[in-house]
């Protein structure tokens, strides 16, 4: 028997209208559900739709239609109680306020949830250690670096022990080895903490893919596959994944993409005339029409190999391009 259902969303689409009176479509008839327990992945490039799913169900913003349920409560005619039971880290958001310590700020934030002092303290401490800013408990927050604010973001986030977590990107602008201590404590969190459940929002493959009991893909602002990372990689055994890099770059990829046999080709935006490419191949006897036809350009190739699929290859395979961050470069190591 599957477990209660923590997040229920039905047909919802979210409308926006532009300053010029344009309108355009967030969402577009979005259907998922989550299980208590589950940590739950939404993959998808900026602009894809994640944010404003995960702002619709923290209550932040109405959906235009379509139904919602968090923690079986109904986003608009329950928003209070759905408030109650829920907190979100959102990368890149600066909060607390810049006279106090980070431990004051803290503090503050969970009166807001209405925490005893005791039990609220102790739990900052603990996460500050956690997070490695126990040092700066009581460093002013105005005197935090960047990446010690998104930290300190993030403990605001488990400060209330909630039902329901949203992370959208919380591990953005972060060093490797921080992101690192996160995802340890995410994943540690809904392992210790029964029926607590988590929605991560992403564009970081790895970290999607180390995480997620399930995840969604969602791009233009609809969910194209809804699966375990293992199923949703299994997708691709038809078929051979192949990386190369070259130099020059690809003047005419598009006449390339259209070999005998060739399924996908999607080049990076290439560096110093070096580019990497990816090829979905329909078998490996198409391998040498491969190079052959890259020779006949001039295009030298620096490094090959046959690899095994990941979340990316399955992006690309559905949507035709890198999932990339906000300064269109691929993500690998997040």
């Amino acid at each position: 028997m599957s477990a209660p259902l923590s997040i229920d969303v039905q047909h919802v689409s979210r409308q926006f209208v532009t300053k010029k009176g344009q309108t355009f479509w967030a969402l577009r008839d979005v259907s998922l559900q989550v299980h208590e327990g589950e940590l739950f992945g939404l993959l998808g490039p900026n602009g894809a739709g994640k944010t404003t799913l995960i702002k619709i169900l923290s209550t932040l913003l109405l959906p235009t239609s379509g139904q919602v349920r968090v923690a079986g409560f109904d986003v608009v005619r329950e928003a209070d109680r759905v408030r109650r039971v829920i907190n979100m880290v959102s990368g890149g958001e600066h909060s607390g306020y810049g006279i106090l310590t980070v431990r004051e700020s803290l503090w503050l934030f969970s009166q807001f949830h209405g925490l005893p002092s005791k039990v609220a303290l102790a739990r900052i401490d603990e996460l500050l250690e956690v997070v490695g800013l126990a040092e700066h408990a009581h460093t002013r927050v105005n005197k935090l670096s960047t990446g010690m604010r998104q930290k300190m973001n993030f403990v605001r986030g488990f400060l209330n022990d909630p039902r329901v977590l949203f992370l959208d990107e919380p591990t953005l602008g972060l060093d490797v080895e921080t992101s690192r201590i996160l995802r340890s404590y995410v994943k540690r969190w809904v392992k210790e903490k029964p029926g607590r459940t988590i929605l991560l929002t992403t564009h970081y493959m790895a970290e999607a893919d180390e995480l997620c009991d399930r995840l969604a893909i969602i791009e233009g602002g609809r969910i194209l596959a809804c699966d375990t990372p293992n199923n949703l990689k299994r997708t691709m055994q038809d078929e051979v994944v192949l990386r190369m890099e070259v130099y020059p770059s690809l003047t005419e990829p598009q006449r390339l993409a259209q070999l005998p046999g060739v399924l996908r080709l999607v080049p990076d935006r290439g560096q110093n005339g070096h580019q990497v490419l990816t090829w979905g191949l329909k078998d490996d006897g198409v391998i040498g029409t491969v190079i052959q036809a890259l020779q006949q350009d001039g295009v030298r190739i620096l490094r090959l190999e046959k690899a095994d699929p990941t979340l990316e290859d399955v992006f690309m395979r559905m949507v035709g391009r890198r999932l990339t961050d906000g300064n269109g470069q691929s993500n690998h190591s997040a």
